[in-house]
């Protein structure tokens, strides 16, 4: 017995031992440690609510364990709420009762001003990590801090992403609470920056029954729209979409775009079978960067979780508790902050308060714990911590496909409205985009990997123009064996490649012609095109031009043809019949230029020739300008070295005679081309002619190009006359403004090339191009349509070979390339005429060699002549000033001078006969 009770003592007594040394542990870290008491709202049966209750739990677990030397402590206290009433009566209990110093929650959205007021009257911070309306903000209520993201920042990812994919108008379906009317006005102005329109809101009650839910969808389902954008929490979201898998409206053709405050929590729905209804959804949630320790965390939570819980089937870990994780790490470290500075404030608080009425001022930190959570910043599970004017600071969404049971993210978007297909990790935001804007594939509602329209587009009634002429664009030919009518031409083909290169397939249409009950057009292309505003047609294909007064009723495609209207005129042919023509190469500067270095050249050799014994500048005056005259053009047809004598005349006749064969040759060569190439000259030139003299001008029947030429052009109603065909054109322009036709036609550049391939030879197209925006598809204002068909004849267009054959097909020639002229228009005939200023070298550097072969071969004479001049002046001076008695030595001096020049001269006349006998020897 007595070994028994030793036995027993040596087993307990190191168990009493440690509880002893635990109960003192404890007893002394309370004595050191302050108490910093925090309540917590929200229903912790729901998935969101024990998802966040277990990550409060770990956060403070895992926040003293790793600062196991604070000086304070947070104390939770949890307080479950349903609703509304149940929400306040937690809430004043904690502020009554517990004497909180912090609350988080409310889980309710609905709930948060009433929580948000009671914390502001207390001094009491609310931290909310659940989703709250944008309405409320922290510059409003200075005690409400949101630990999340704002909701309305998501608006531009859903913009960015309803842009993606072309939809221009949408369905918002909300919830009908103070939450879900947040966002609509942040939503609409962010849609309308991007050229989206919200066709309809639809506000479903939270308490609303499912035949009131099921009522609304059937009624969803009469509109046009199929694109929904679903702004509401998780119990009432999963309802919705079950029933609208009921409704049929989870099918093909239907698109469905989830908010955050879904998205974020749909891991809740993850294991339901609400799930299944949601394949196909595309949905926008915030992003959190993978790290070692959210691994570690995850891990860690579920072991917790299968632990607390070994049956249940698993509740996926969510952003909310992320971020109830991270709102208590930087709870406790602003309260440490407080402590720490200041410890007397952690006092335990000794006021109660008995009701709403007396409820003051019952923490004695709030206003410091506020501003010390503000400026805590750390990098947490969620990402980085860090609050902006009271709330999270906006980062990167996630754009994500459910795709079963799972879901898969399948693009990005960042602050930057970037979106990309996927983020490098270990890279910043700002680095980390990749250089594609394409997202991941994705399986739409009904299991459809084409990219739905976006609306529920009916058999298509398409108007189409009949025509007299210009079939080659829109024609109509009736098979009388089976009474169908197929329609032809270059319009409607674009019409159906463009259909074949959209994004979906399943238009279909009808054509209808734009005719009376004689078969004839019914009216002009503006009657036309008003059949859509009348919504008799649901688009027009055609030859219609884009005009800017036409935009104000239909919506036109982007142009698939060239632009411009211009003038179609009669051409003149022939100008070498001219028997002037051998003028026409120079222009009348030319002539005179040529002309007056003739003279110029004839002039030099007289005055250089005139002291030798070349006999061909003798005679009488006139006989000496003649040979002046003559002498440049009888170099040129007798170019021998005895029509001079002197070597620097030589000099002058090779230039002459080089400068000669350069203009020559020119000259030539511009006559042969002038006599060769047929100059197609157009007999109008300009609108200027057409009105000062009134000639008559044509235009197309029906065509806007009547209201150009009276509005634009200023011409006369009276100088108009319509025409229909290719073949009254001709006719027209043939006979002229004199003798019954028109002098001009005024049409757009598609049909006159139509007409030149035909007649080109006779017409060409003249004067300015006024420019138009070519040929569109109308349809009606607002129509997405457009959008879709302009994308799709952009592919047209640049795939090239598709518009290259119809070209080919109708017209024999590409006509789509904008071009500025005809082909046929030629130069006009004075512009091609050489002038003076284009030889103006060449005559300066033939004027300045000659001028110096002059100066050097008349040096003798430049300078004997006023040496001789300055000899008389001298002896006359001297004779005016000597007497009576010096006479004879005068005149003796006189008889001297006499002599001296007579000898000079016989020497001059010796040297001259030399010189004429050595160039007869040569």
């Amino acid at each position: 017995m007595i070994n028994f009770r030793r036995s027993l003592i040596f087993v307990y007594l190191p168990i009493l031992l440690f509880l002893f040394h635990f109960l003192i542990r404890v007893k002394s870290e309370t004595k050191s440690s302050s108490l910093v008491h925090i309540g917590a709202v929200f229903d912790v049966d729901s998935a969101e609510g024990a998802v966040a209750e277990m990550c409060i739990s770990m956060a403070i677990s895992d926040f003293y364990a790793m600062h196991s030397n604070y000086q304070t402590r947070l104390i939770l206290h949890t307080r479950t709420s349903k609703d509304l009433a149940s929400t306040a009566t937690a809430v004043m209990d904690l502020l009554k009762n517990v004497e909180v110093d912090a609350i988080l929650g409310p889980q309710i959205p609905d709930a948060a001003p009433l929580v948000i007021e009671l914390g502001e009257k207390a001094h009491v911070p609310v931290i909310s990590f659940f989703p709250t309306s944008p309405i409320l903000s922290h510059s409003k209520n200075p005690y409400f801090i949101r630990a999340t993201q704002d909701d309305s920042f998501q608006v531009k990812a859903i913009a960015a992403t309803l842009r993606r994919f072309g939809w221009h108008q949408v369905v918002f379906v909300y919830e009908d609470t103070d939450y879900g009317k947040g966002m609509i006005s942040s939503l609409v102005n962010a849609l309308l920056e991007n050229d989206i329109r919200v066709a309809y809101m639809m506000a479903i009650s939270s308490s609303a029954e499912d035949f009131q839910i099921s009522r609304e969808l059937n009624m969803l389902m009469t509109r046009k729209n199929r694109v929904f954008v679903v702004h509401m929490t998780t119990p009432l979201g999963s309802r919705l979409f079950a029933l609208a898998d009921k409704s049929g409206m989870m099918t093909e053709g239907y698109v469905w775009l989830i908010t955050t405050a879904l998205a974020n929590s749909l891991s809740a729905i993850m294991n339901s079978e609400t799930i299944d209804s949601m394949e196909g959804i595309l949905g926008i949630r915030s992003h959190v960067p993978k790290s070692k320790d959210l691994e570690n965390f995850n891990r860690r939570w579920k072991r917790k979780l299968h632990l607390m819980n070994p049956n249940s089937s698993g509740t996926e870990l969510n952003i909310f508790g992320l971020w109830a994780y991270d709102s208590i790490w930087a709870l406790a470290r602003a309260v440490e902050r407080i402590g720490v500075t200041n410890p007397t404030l952690l006092k335990l608080k000794t006021r109660v308060v008995k009701d709403f009425a007396s409820l003051g001022s019952s923490s004695r930190i709030g206003p410091r714990l506020v501003k010390e959570i503000l400026n805590v910043k750390f990098k947490g599970l969620s990402g980085e911590f860090h609050l902006v004017n009271g709330q999270l600071k906006s980062s990167t969404f996630e754009i994500f496909n459910v795709i079963g049971k799972g879901e898969r993210v399948v693009g990005y978007w960042t602050p930057d409205k970037r979106i990309s297909r996927k983020l490098h990790s270990g890279e910043t935001l700002e680095n980390s985009i990749t250089s594609s804007n394409e997202l991941r594939k994705i399986i739409w509602a009904g299991d459809s990997t084409l990219t739905p329209q976006g609306l529920a587009i009916p058999k298509l009634r398409i108007g189409i123009p009949v025509k007299k002429g210009f079939k080659e664009f829109v024609d109509m030919k009736k098979n009388v064996h089976t009474n169908e009518t197929s329609y032809l031409g270059f319009s409607i083909d674009v019409f159906r490649a463009a259909l074949k290169a959209l994004d979906f397939k399943n238009i279909s249409y009808e054509f209808f012609p734009f005719m009376n009950e004689k078969g004839e057009m019914n009216g002009t292309y503006d009657d036309m095109l008003h059949q859509i505003v009348e919504q008799k047609y649901d688009a027009v294909v055609g030859d219609t031009t884009i005009v800017a007064n036409r935009t104000y009723y239909v919506d036109f495609t982007m142009p698939y043809s060239e632009s411009g209207v211009t003038m179609l005129v009669p051409i003149k042919h022939g100008i070498h019949r001219n028997m002037w023509i051998f003028l026409h190469p120079w222009s009348w500067d030319l002539w005179l230029a040529v002309i007056v270095s003739f003279i110029f050249m004839g002039l030099v050799i007289r005055i250089m020739e005139q002291p030798t014994v070349n006999t061909a500048f003798a005679g009488s005056p006139n006989r000496q300008l003649g040979m002046t005259l003559w002498w440049p053009f009888a170099a040129l047809a007798l170019p021998e070295r005895g029509l001079v004598v002197k070597d620097w005349s030589r000099f002058v006749l090779v230039i002459w005679i080089g400068l000669a064969v350069i203009l020559m040759q020119i000259y030539t060569a511009s006559l042969s081309s002038m006599l060769t190439v047929d100059q197609l000259q157009p007999t109008v030139v300009g609108v200027n002619k057409l009105i000062a003299n009134g000639y008559k001008v044509g235009h197309q029947n029906g065509s806007f190009v009547k209201g150009f030429l009276l509005d634009e052009l200023k011409l006369n109603e009276s100088q108009l006359i319509p025409y229909h065909t290719v073949k009254e054109y001709h006719q027209a322009l043939s006979k002229g403004h004199k003798n019954g036709g028109v002098a001009a036609i005024f049409a757009e550049i598609p049909y006159i090339r139509v007409f030149l391939n035909k007649y080109g030879s006779k017409y060409t197209m003249a004067g300015p191009i006024y420019r138009t925006s070519g040929f569109g598809f109308a349809f009606p204002k607002g129509s997405h349509l457009v959008s879709y068909f302009s994308r799709a004849i952009l592919k047209v267009r640049e795939e090239g070979k598709i518009m290259d054959k119809l070209e080919e097909k109708y017209f024999g020639q590409i006509i789509t390339s904008i071009g500025v002229a005809s082909p046929m228009i030629s130069t006009p005939d004075d512009s091609r005429k050489l002038r003076a200023s284009s030889f103006s070298g060449l005559f300066i550097i033939v004027g300045i060699a000659t001028l110096l072969a002059l100066v050097i071969s008349e040096k003798s004479y430049i300078w004997s002549k006023p040496v001789a001049l300055a000899k008389e002046f001298s002896i006359r001076y001297l004779s005016s000033q000597s007497s009576n008695g010096s006479t004879e030595l005068v005149v003796a001096a006189q008889s001297t001078a006499q002599v001296h020049d007579d000898v000079e001269s016989s020497h001059d006349v010796q040297d001259l006969v030399g010189n004429n006998n050595e160039g007869t020897s040569i």
